[in-house]
C-alpha cells in the first residue's frame, strides 16, 4: 500500500500540524514517536505477494497524501475496540466519554458486559490486557492532540456471531455470545490478538531508526506476550471443554475454524494458524517454515475487522466504519 521511502519519511513528519506535533513530542519523547510510528506503520507494511508487485507512480503518489495523523488514527481505531472488549469483560463497561471525543463521528458500543470467570488466571490476563488497551488509547490520543479521530461506531454483538457462523462454530440461525462464559471470551480474545501480533510485525522493514526499531519490537513483544496466553489458554481447553452453543470437540479445533476463516477474508495466502497443527500438536506460535511470523496490511486488518474479503468501508465489528482516512479494506 505504501512504498519504504514514503513510510521511512512518515516517521518524520508531523502527526498533523505544528501544534499537534509538539504535543506528539512532549507525549511521546523520540523514542515514543518510534513506538507509535512503527505500531501504526505496521499495519501499512504490504504481505510478501503484494510487497513484490511494482506500484504505479500515480499509486504512490496518491499515498505520499496521507498524513502521520491519518497513520495514527488508524492504529487508534483499533485501539477502541481491543479496549472496549477487555474492559466490558472483566469491568462490565467500556472507556469513560471523555477518551472516546474526537474528529469524525463519535459511535456507542452495541453489546458487551462482564464475563463470569471460572479461572483465576484468565481473570488475571483478561484484567491485564484490558489496562494495556485501555493505556494504548490514552496515549495515542495524547500523543495525536486535537487530531485524534473520535471512536467510531462498535459492535461487540452480532459480530461475534457473524463471525463464529462463517467459521462453523455455531450453527446458522444462532447465535456466539463472547462474553457468556470464559471459554467464549478466549475464542474471541484469539480472534483479535493475533491480528495484532501480524500488524506489527509489518513494521520492522519500514524502518532505518534503530531507536525506533527497539521501541516497536517493545511493542511488538507486549502484543506477542497477550497473543501467547491467549493461545496457551486455549489449547489446554481439550477434552470437550467447550463454550455455550459451540460446535466441536474442543477449543483447540475451534480456534482452527476461526484461523481458517480469518485466513478466507484477508487474501489468498495460508497463513493464519490455530493452536494445533495438522498433526494435532501443539502450535502456539504461529511462524512460517523459517520460525518467522508473517505481517498483514491495513487493508488485510480491515478484512477481518470489517468480515469481509472485499473492498469495503465498514461492516462487521465497525457497523459503520473507522473514522479517519485510511478506512478502506483490500480486494481480495
Amino acid at each position: 500500500m505504501f512504498g519504504k521511502r514514503y513510510a521511512a519519511s512518515m516517521i518524520n513528519r508531523s502527526a498533523g500540524n505544528d501544534r499537534d506535533r509538539r504535543r506528539f513530542l512532549k507525549a511521546a519523547g523520540m523514542t515514543g514517536l518510534g513506538v507509535v510510528g512503527a505500531g501504526a506503520l505496521g499495519g501499512l507494511a504490504a504481505g510478501p505477494a503484494a510487497a513484490a508487485t511494482a506500484r504505479p507512480a500515480a499509486a504512490q503518489a496518491a499515498a505520499a497524501e496521507v498524513s502521520d495523523g491519518a497513520i495514527l488514527n488508524f492504529a487508534l481505531n483499533l485501539e477502541y475496540l481491543e479496549a472496549e472488549f477487555y474492559l466490558h469483560a472483566v469491568t462490565g463497561k467500556g472507556l469513560a466519554d471523555s477518551m472516546t471525543t474526537g474528529t469524525g463521528t463519535r459511535g456507542g458500543v452495541t453489546g458487551g458486559r462482564a464475563v463470569r470467570f471460572q479461572s483465576k488466571t484468565v481473570r488475571q490476563y483478561a484484567q491485564e490486557i484490558a489496562a494495556d488497551e485501555k493505556d494504548h488509547v490514552q496515549f495515542l490520543r495524547s500523543a495525536l492532540g486535537s487530531a485524534a479521530v473520535a471512536r467510531p461506531a462498535i459492535d461487540l454483538q452480532s459480530s461475534f456471531t457473524a463471525a463464529a457462523q462463517a467459521a462453523g462454530l455455531v450453527r446458522p440461525g444462532h447465535s456466539f455470545d463472547a462474553f457468556s462464559c470464559e471459554e467464549n471470551f478466549l475464542l474471541a480474545a484469539f480472534l483479535f490478538e493475533d491480528v495484532g501480533v501480524t500488524a506489527y510485525k509489518g513494521a520492522a522493514p519500514l524502518i532505518s531508526n534503530k531507536t525506533y526499531l527497539e521501541a516497536a519490537a517493545g511493542i511488538l513483544a507486549v502484543e506477542a506476550y497477550h497473543a501467547g496466553n491467549i493461545r496457551s489458554q486455549l489449547y489446554e481447553r481439550r477434552g470437550g471443554i467447550l463454550g455455550l452453543g459451540l460446535l466441536g470437540r474442543d477449543l483447540r479445533e475451534a480456534s482452527v475454524k476461526l484461523s481458517n476463516a480469518r485466513d478466507s477474508l484477508d487474501g489468498p495466502a495460508d497463513d493464519d494458524q490455530g493452536v494445533i497443527d495438522s498433526r494435532g500438536q501443539a502450535n502456539i506460535v504461529p511462524t512460517d517454515a523459517n520460525g518467522i511470523a508473517y505481517s498483514r496490511s491495513p487493508g488485510q486488518v480491515l478484512n477481518i475487522v470489517y468480515l469481509t474479503n472485499k473492498a469495503a468501508t465498514s461492516g462487521g465489528f465497525f457497523p459503520k466504519g473507522v473514522n479517519g482516512d485510511v478506512n478502506t479494506s483490500a480486494a481480495n
